[in-house]
């Protein structure tokens, strides 16, 4: 089987698979969600082809897919990826709400660290930009 390579991200360091997974449609968007026991399997079957680089967000569910996530990186998977997660939208009142203030953020990180059952994310950016609140502010 051939092997994904890998490549830098940015200046800071990191460094990814070339390929990534990304995992929005196991459990939302496209339709209902897809069985855990076989979306569990094809995380893991990508990290055994050198698929590293895993993407979700605390919307896609809401939530669900990042408590996916967390189910699939337990045992020690953790530490063979590099995880990217977002915020910046959230429903209210069924309606998509756009922020980036400052206590929003803290609160979209420190869920989405618990739903992940993780203490780092690797990579964790800004889904869709609050245009109420100047990027300063929100980073």
């Amino acid at each position: 089987m051939a092997k994904v390579g890998r490549m830098k991200l940015g200046s800071q360091g990191l460094e990814v698979s070339q390929q990534g997974l990304g995992c929005m449609g196991m459990s939302a968007i496209y339709g209902p969600p897809k069985p855990e026991s076989d979306m569990i399997s094809l995380i893991h079957h990508a990290l055994q082809t050198g698929v590293t680089f895993l993407d979700t967000s605390d919307f896609y569910g809401p939530h669900t897919n990042e408590i996916l996530l967390g189910k699939a990186l337990k045992g020690g998977v953790r530490d063979k990826v590099e995880l990217a997660t977002k915020f910046g939208g959230s429903l209210s009142e069924g309606k998509l709400e756009i922020r980036g203030d400052p206590e929003y953020v803290r609160a979209s990180c420190e869920g989405s660290l618990k739903r992940l059952g993780i203490d780092c994310i690797d990579l964790y950016y800004i889904h869709r930009i609050d245009t109420r609140v100047p990027i300063e502010i929100t980073v």
